[in-house]
């Protein structure tokens, strides 16, 4: 449906523009091609919707409550909040930021910074098996996953760090030059910055920010560009991330990786510049 409502909207366009032979006959005033070898620069806010594969997640305290048990294949749901976006700070529901640089007077390489604030919730009263050992005692068991025993979620957020290269492909454009539709890809690492709220046997920590691991993502999308300046984008991103140093009460830690996936929208702005 967005390609399609994004076409129609292209009263007529050239879909030659971008042959070989026609680059030196060709001008453009679109947002992608710049004189004298300027890029471009742009920053955009979004939002984001997001799935968890199943997770094992070792929790280890050899101080206070002695524990080192893990929990395998547990499920977990994200928390949008867009139902109330509009009566809420910005920042409650899955927001996402872009701070990118398109290179050179035709702009199809860049590089971005880009953060997303993921929320990871651990689905309440699921039943999960639990191996290790807690205040003495072994366990090879099913247990069931009850806020008093384990409460744990990154709601704060999981929040993904990245720095991506961009390669821009444009599809089509109107002859006025002020609408564009171009396929975006990008690939990337970076760090996750976990805020995370967890309980484990009664003891609460609200966590702070914090380096916890890294994460490895690849970003395939659509790009429509207007009136020069303004932009939509939309996306899906898979993403590998490793949290290997999550606090929990006292000197607890969790560790645990997962893959997700990513839809996310954002809106932005872009304007002429060198980057050097």
């Amino acid at each position: 449906m967005l390609i399609l409502s994004v076409v129609l909207i292209f009263p007529s366009y050239d879909l030659n523009a971008q042959h070989p032979r026609q680059q030196e006959a060709f001008t453009c005033h679109c947002p992608m091609m710049n004189s004298n070898g300027k890029g471009k620069f742009y920053i955009s806010i979004g939002y984001n919707l997001d799935w968890f594969s199943k997770s094992d997640i070792h929790f280890k305290n050899s101080s206070g409550d002695n524990y080192n048990f893990t929990l395998h294949d547990v499920k977990a749901e994200d928390r949008p909040g867009l139902k109330n976006m509009f009566h809420e700070n910005l920042t409650i529901p899955q927001y996402s930021y872009r701070f990118g640089y398109y290179f050179g007077d035709r702009g199809y390489w860049g590089v971005e910074l880009n953060y997303d604030h993921v929320k990871y919730v651990a689905i309440p009263y699921q039943v999960v098996h639990l191996t290790g050992e807690i205040r003495g005692e072994s366990f090879d068991a099913d247990t069931i996953l009850s806020p008093s025993f384990i409460r744990y979620e990154h709601t704060n957020g999981a929040n993904y760090m990245m720095l991506n290269g961009i390669a821009r492909k444009d599809f089509l454009h109107s002859k006025s030059e002020l609408h564009w539709l171009s396929g975006i890809l990008k690939f990337g690492a970076g760090v996750v910055l976990p805020r995370s709220a967890t309980t484990v046997m009664g003891n609460r920590r609200d966590d702070t920010y914090h380096v916890a691991g890294y994460v490895i993502g690849l970003d395939a999308g659509l790009r429509y560009d207007l009136l020069k300046h303004f932009y939509f984008e939309t996306s899906g991103k898979a993403a590998f991330a490793n949290y290997t140093n999550v606090f929990l009460y006292g000197d607890g830690r969790a560790s645990q990786h997962w893959f997700s996936f990513e839809y996310i929208f954002t809106i932005g702005y872009q304007f002429n510049g060198r980057l050097f």
